[in-house]
């Protein structure tokens, strides 16, 4: 596509997951800067639709339980809830689709929507590029957020300017700035992650958290919280699990009004870098050139060892995890805050 055309209706299919959601913002604020007067529609997850509500760019959340599409024990409730929303897709009449996620499911939203420009990496896996019209190429060792920018610059689009612009929040009230209120300075702790082999030990985060001069909270979901207790509880009394409690609303302003995060590689990492929070990551199996916390004055902890990246959900040893100790962790979370200061 040389010449940037003219889209009246846009949607944009990347349901999930927290992380990559938050790597699509900036394609998101590129898409609404070329056309600023399209109506832009949104797929998304049923669960993450709380990062994007009350969302000023866009017009529209279309929301969809993904995760029931693998159970064959609600194979006819879900058939039937696919044929609605292929049907309800094909009735908008989008002129361009761009399906971010690039798997077997999202290709097939995206073709189901017969619209007459359909946009999708030509690396997509699951056969899902066949459902394209149009097939940038991008590379696999580059940033999520980079990958998504060669799409915006293949509209058309202007994709130098990285701008992540998450919905308002108020300033004046919410979960982060009542923890400001009783805590003053606190940092935010992310201890769990969706792969096991992402997982430092909680043991370790709390006794980085006991070695801070501020307060931590803890966050998780809600089959997290024994992690979190245990974090909490090496933590000598300086940390509080709120594991549970938040939601991604809430999660936003608790990240919003940190002093820094310290984390794994997980959904909450890329909404701290997201937000210019300062962020600590320990990186065991993943990458962090392809999905590291995205911008500068973060600092990524990963092991020199051999097998490392791997990409693996399962190990027996974990060494890359272990190698990584608490008095590196704690040495640069007081260097974050002192530069801070």
């Amino acid at each position: 596509m040389h010449s940037r055309a003219v889209f009246g209706k846009i949607l944009i299919v990347k349901p999930s997951s927290l992380g990559d959601v938050v790597h699509s913002l900036p394609f998101l604020h590129a898409v609404r800067s070329c056309f600023p007067k399209a109506e832009l529609h949104w797929v998304i997850a049923k669960g993450l639709e709380g990062l994007l509500q009350g969302h000023p760019m866009i017009d529209r959340l279309v929301s969809i339980n993904k995760d029931l599409w693998k159970k064959i024990s609600s194979a006819e409730t879900t058939l039937k809830e696919i044929i609605r929303l292929f049907r309800q897709l094909r009735n908008e009449q989008y002129d361009l689709v761009v399906d971010l996620q690039g798997l077997l499911r999202s290709g097939l939203i995206t073709m189901v929507t017969s619209a007459p420009v359909r946009v999708g990496f030509a690396e997509a896996r699951e056969g899902s590029r066949f459902f394209y019209t149009l097939k940038v190429r991008a590379g696999r060792e580059v940033h999520a957020v980079e990958r998504n920018m060669k799409i915006a610059a293949a509209l058309g689009c202007r994709s130098d300017d990285i701008v992540f612009p998450f919905p308002p929040d108020d300033e004046n009230s919410g979960k982060g700035q009542d923890l400001k209120k009783r805590f003053g300075e606190y940092s935010v702790i992310v201890p769990g992650a969706r792969w096991k082999t992402k997982i430092w030990p909680s043991e370790n985060f709390g006794r980085v958290a006991a070695m801070l001069p501020i307060r931590s909270v803890v966050i998780g979901s809600e089959t997290e919280r024994r992690i979190a207790e245990e974090v909490v509880s090496y933590s000598m009394g300086k940390a509080l699990s709120l594991a549970g409690e938040t939601g991604l609303k809430e999660l936003l302003s608790v990240i919003r009004s940190a002093r820094m995060v310290i984390t794994n590689d997980s959904g909450p990492m890329y909404i701290a870098a997201a937000l210019h929070v300062p962020v600590i990551a320990v990186f065991g199996p993943t990458s962090p050139l392809r999905t590291g916390p995205y911008g500068t004055g973060n600092i990524v902890l990963q092991s020199s060892a051999e097998c490392v990246p791997c990409f693996k959900k399962t190990c027996r040893g974990l060494r890359c995890m272990h190698d990584i100790t608490t008095d590196a962790v704690s040495r640069e979370a007081l260097r974050a805050l002192r530069k801070a200061n």
